[in-house]
């Protein structure tokens, strides 16, 4: 018997995981590979709400988020999407960084910690 309920699983990921009250995410990206980082960053905390949604929590209850960009010159675009999006007084920890995504058409990639309750 397993504790742990993993969600859109296939044989090599599962979108989320949740254990007890902690729901772990994986990297969500846009489905707009074509995308400027301002409609990327969209979708993929889009997808962040959706799964989250999903798990039973919401972007309220985000502990840790991070950030991975295909570029440092889409941080201030990024920003000003992020900054809008999460929960005035409830911002979680963030990371923020260069890395060179599995697919590069993707600008943006975001994972994400929440509590359920």
């Amino acid at each position: 018997m397993s504790d742990i309920t993993r969600i859109d699983q296939n044989a090599r990921r599962s979108r989320a995981s949740v254990f007890g009250d902690l729901v772990f995410l994986a990297g969500q990206v846009a489905d707009t590979k074509t995308a400027d980082i301002t409609q990327q960053t969209k979708e993929a905390l889009a997808k962040v709400d959706d799964m989250l949604a999903r798990a039973g929590t919401d972007k309220s209850r985000l502990l840790s988020v991070q950030v991975w960009l295909k570029s440092m010159d889409d941080f201030d675009a990024m920003n000003a999407v992020y900054d809008a999006w999460v929960v005035p007084g409830d911002a979680p920890t963030r990371a923020c960084g260069k890395v060179e995504l599995a697919d590069p058409a993707f600008r943006i990639e975001v994972i994400a910690i929440a509590a359920r309750r």
